[in-house]
């Protein structure tokens, strides 16, 4: 700001001038003195100006209406709502979301650098703040085959070139190749030293979880239990509670946050859907979750505002996290605290509904290129023993490592319907190699007819699931026709599909028709025997080689807690 601004806010903020916006009689909720007071919030220039009534070119009596600060999301990948960052910004404005902190190792995994700096370059200048964080693991790991590598060296250059757009390196999965001191994993860190540096550590605990948090990572998100959560408090890390589309974490983490570590404590979405933002909202809904499981709203607030800001350095240096003079005057007007009841939103001063949320940056073209979608390359030739079958978990994204007596005919290991028992397939679709990985998957609930999909954590390679090889070929052959999306496939047509143009893994079209696709295809799932309340969610998770138990990529079934590949039979 020049030194002419800021006599002018001077001046605005002491009477002496109007300011633009005045929010008359408000119950502020003051996430800095932790207490809830009367206020008049003055606005100027999209900045908050004061808390005293002076005269302003516009008045908006707020009848005592509780006036809460925008929110903030400290870890989310955009590309899985299935939205553009404009269409994103549209949808999530309206429950309050003042700003989100990504993690664009999604379109990284696909695109590279080329793919961050669309992200960057698209959201740029939408009034909801977009940040991203440098991802760490492009591939995830030496288990899959990505689109596109980032070295210690790439890392470097994006936080150099946008310095106020990156806070520094995104989750660090590869917690095996730290705590091996892998030469390339030390350099990512080194590229990142003074920034904030992201942890993903599932279960990691003891002298392992030293190691790693004393190589930088300061955050996670990945806790499934109190003790989890609090051990990795205890060293220091900064605690992200989860309520995601697919991953429910809060209710299990709550017990770990208390009034004296819950400045140490954010909540995050990770991955929120098209439909889940628009029928439930985005951290709007988890703040109405967690003052229902008995947390102080005060405490809940702050958990999704100034907790957040100040852990990416983003409350001074940005304005985010709270409102007072010199914040961005990013509020939301509640007609309740407890129940989370929104009238309004305002992001910069101006009421959301009067914004514009469009962007003239062109999409990245045609992303998928898969080799050899025929009939043998689903063929699973006949082992010894039983089979080693990946175990879904309704509402979580780890896994259970099964072992289940084969379906044999011919020869080949088929699915069987019968007892739930899916073939699974992970085909490279980046670089047309050829490689295509097979396993089997219990907890599907597919009775009959196949599903596919270009989301696939983290590589995003086109994974299918099916009772029969037939309908598992027209659902990726559909896929692979629009450029990337989701299709079901039964007795050899399409029965639903939504097209995700933009690198496979978004449509920029408006998250209300996106919401529709995703309701098509999920009514068709139900219609051929699935239960499962978010299906692609779930199929896109079982190529994540990250996340135990069992998992399956383009090269192979993997054994997550050793780190390697695993015979698909016992043997």
């Amino acid at each position: 700001m020049t030194h002419a601004g800021l006599a002018r806010h001077i001046r605005i903020a002491r009477g002496q001038e109007p300011a633009d916006l005045l929010v008359r009689d408000v119950h502020l909720v003051n996430v800095l003195s932790g207490e809830i007071h009367p206020a008049h919030v003055a606005v100027a220039d999209g900045l908050v100006v004061g808390f005293e009534e002076i005269e302003a070119r516009k008045v908006l009596d707020a009848r005592g209406r509780f006036c809460c600060p925008g929110l903030l999301d400290g870890h989310i990948h955009i590309e899985s709502s299935l939205l553009t960052p404009p269409r994103f910004a549209e949808a999530a404005a309206a429950h309050g979301t003042a700003a989100v902190v990504c993690d664009p190792h999604e379109i990284a995994n696909v695109l590279g650098a080329p793919g961050v700096e669309y992200m960057l370059d698209v959201s740029e200048s939408l009034p909801l703040a977009f940040y991203f964080m440098a991802p760490s693991c492009v591939p995830a790991t030496h288990l899959e085959t990505s689109g596109a590598q980032l070295d210690a060296g790439d890392i470097r250059r994006l936080l150099e070139k946008y310095p106020r757009r990156m806070p520094g390196l995104g989750e660090m999965m590869n917690y095996p190749g730290l705590l091996a001191s892998d030469p390339s994993v030390l350099a990512k860190l080194e590229a990142a030293r003074g920034r904030v540096i992201d942890g993903h550590a599932p279960l990691l605990s003891g002298r392992d979880l030293s190691a790693y948090v004393l190589a930088g990572p300061a955050s996670d998100h990945e806790c499934i239990s109190a003790d989890e959560a609090l051990e990795k408090q205890r060293k220091g890390m900064h605690l992200m509670l989860r309520e995601g589309t697919q991953e429910h974490n809060m209710a299990d983490l709550l017990p770990a946050v208390n009034e004296y570590n819950s400045q140490r404590a954010s909540f995050v979405s990770d991955d929120r859907l098209a439909s889940d933002l628009l029928k439930r909202g985005h951290l709007d809904a988890t703040l109405r979750r967690a003052m229902s499981l008995g947390l102080p709203p005060m405490r809940a607030v702050q958990m999704a505002t100034i907790n957040t800001a100040r852990y990416f350095g983003l409350d001074r240096s940005a304005g985010h996290g709270a409102v007072a003079p010199g914040f961005r005057a990013d509020f939301m007007l509640l007609d309740d605290l407890e129940s989370f009841r929104i009238r309004a939103c305002y992001l910069g001063g101006r009421d959301v509904l009067d914004l514009d949320f469009s962007s003239r940056v062109a999409a990245p073209g045609n992303s998928m290129r898969v080799k050899d979608l025929d009939k043998t390359s689903l063929r699973i030739p006949a082992g010894r023993g039983r089979l080693r079958v990946i175990g879904v978990q309704p509402g979580q994204i780890v896994t259970q490592h099964l072992l289940m007596e084969p379906r044999l005919e011919d020869g080949q290991a088929l699915a069987d319907p019968q007892r739930d028992l899916t073939k699974l397939a992970v085909f490279e679709r980046h670089r047309a190699t050829g490689n295509v990985g097979l396993g089997f998957v219990t907890g599907l609930g597919l009775t009959r007819g196949a599903m596919a999909c270009s989301v696939a954590h983290d590589s995003h390679n086109l994974i299918v699931a099916g009772a029969s090889d037939a309908d598992m070929l027209t659902a990726a052959r559909e896929v692979q026709r629009m450029g990337g999306g989701l299709a079901v496939a039964y007795q050899g047509r399409i029965l639903a599909k939504l097209a995700l143009p933009v690198a496979g893994l978004m449509s920029d079209a408006p998250a209300a028709e996106v919401a529709a696709g995703e309701a098509e295809v999920n009514r068709a799932l139900a219609e051929l025997g699935m239960g499962l309340a978010t299906p692609f969610a779930a199929l896109s998770f079982l190529a994540l080689p990250v996340i135990p138990t069992l998992k399956l990529t383009d090269k192979g079934l993997v054994d997550v807690a050793r780190f390697e590949y695993s015979s698909l039979w016992e043997e």
